[in-house]
């Protein structure tokens, strides 16, 4: 797989084994099949096209989704406050189209694992084709099953929850994590929020902390420069405890 961006820098995922065809032209399947990352790509109208190596976040802006994912502001906060990275073990349950699994892969890396649990049957044949495709499935196992019925891994390092009643949950979670290992509760609504840190401080969670993240980017002109008037405000409630 290689991704191709045009002089817009609209970007295309390219699967090498045909033609690519768009409004700026037709790039052959050859010239496909023996690009080289940076190599710039004319079609039969003369439009360029630089092949990029992809980074997880390029494919998941092109990815297949059949449901809203979670957001880089989101994603990134949870992987920093949890301290994951080579050889962690982590459990994911509401995948979704996969695109918190496909950055926590991306991290954990050959010597870790992820397991991402998914009750509807369309929405983890999503993932799992996107996993694939991204080439990340030996280190993500996409569950088709409900988390509810018990999880099945033991010595987790991190627990991630976007569900609707996370805190039903909670003592499975307790019991699969490493001493030291997290929870992570993402929520979009406050009354959710709140019973799962007073059940997660019920059950034992320790360093129990909810958070918002906002973000809001700063635009350059020649007038100036200042903060954009449109922000990313409200997605999500994150929560976060801590087996100790």
């Amino acid at each position: 797989m290689i991704i191709i961006i045009d002089e817009r820098s609209k970007k295309y995922i390219i699967d090498q084994k045909s033609d690519f065809q768009s409004d700026l032209g037709i790039i052959d399947q050859n010239d496909l099949a023996n690009a080289k990352i940076g190599q710039t790509l004319t079609t039969h109208l003369g439009k360029k096209f630089k092949v990029i190596k992809p980074s997880v976040n390029d494919f998941i802006e092109l990815m297949d989704r059949r449901c809203s994912i979670l957001i880089q502001k989101d994603i990134g906060t949870i992987i920093s406050k949890c301290g994951i990275g080579s050889g962690s073990r982590i459990v994911d349950a509401g995948t979704g189209a996969g695109a918190i699994a496909l950055n926590f892969g991306n991290i954990v890396g050959e010597c870790g694992n992820v397991y991402s649990y998914e009750i509807r049957e369309d929405f983890a044949a999503v993932a799992k084709s996107n996993i694939e495709k991204f080439g990340l499935d030996n280190i993500i196992e996409i569950k088709n099953k409900d988390i509810k019925e018990g999880i099945e891994e033991n010595e987790i390092d991190l627990v991630f929850l976007d569900l609707i009643k996370p805190y039903e949950i909670f003592e499975d979670v307790y019991s699969c994590l490493n001493t030291g290992g997290y929870l992570a509760v993402y929520a979009p609504y406050i009354d959710q929020i709140e019973t799962s840190y007073k059940i997660a401080k019920k059950i034992g969670f320790l360093d129990l902390s909810i958070i918002e993240t906002l973000e809001r980017e700063i635009e350059v002109r020649n007038q100036g420069t200042r903060p954009k008037t449109r922000m990313i405000g409200h997605s999500g409630y994150l929560m976060f405890g801590r087996k100790l």
